[in-house]
């Protein structure tokens, strides 16, 4: 009702995503900042040069996610070759419940992912959370993350 931009956490918060979209734009007034509502959404994104290899690195934050469900959160902790060892089978669908606007993998992948969450939310800019462990692979990963924007494989859709 502002008038202004809307940016939300869809990273971590993925039931709430379409019903604030739809709010925002419904109630959207156009003001001095904007004459049309624009969306910001965010999401994680893990790139490496295969799928297996970003998969590992992303269960650092599916780690991290199960300590703070459990009651007992901690710093992101290294990734690890097997998280079915360390999560039952309703926490690890709890996990890829809340982690479904995640794109993890390489970068066909994750473009691929991206292009779609995009034109579902019809936003008109990404955030990205790359929560990765390892700084050199999460600086890797979001070299990767930047070819993909320059790529021109992804583009924003509210304004199409």
């Amino acid at each position: 009702m502002l008038g202004l931009p809307f940016a939300f956490a869809s990273h971590f918060a993925p039931d709430a995503l379409a019903d604030a979209m739809d709010v925002y734009r419904t109630r959207f007034m156009a003001s001095r900042q904007l004459e049309r509502p624009y969306t910001i959404v965010a999401a994680n994104v893990v790139v490496a040069d295969t799928d297996a290899q970003a998969r590992r690195l992303f269960t650092s934050l599916q780690q991290m996610s199960l300590h703070i469900r459990r009651g007992n959160p901690v710093a992101l902790p290294p990734p690890v070759d097997d998280l079915k060892s360390l999560a039952g089978a309703a926490e690890l669908e709890a996990l890829n419940h809340t982690f479904r606007h995640s794109f993890v993998g390489a970068q066909e992948t994750v473009a691929s992912g991206l292009q779609s969450f995009l034109k579902m939310t019809r936003a008109d800019e990404l955030i990205v959370s790359s929560p990765i462990f390892d700084h050199s692979a999460r600086l890797y990963s979001l070299a990767l993350t930047a070819r993909i924007r320059d790529s021109g494989s992804l583009r924003a859709y509210s304004r199409a």
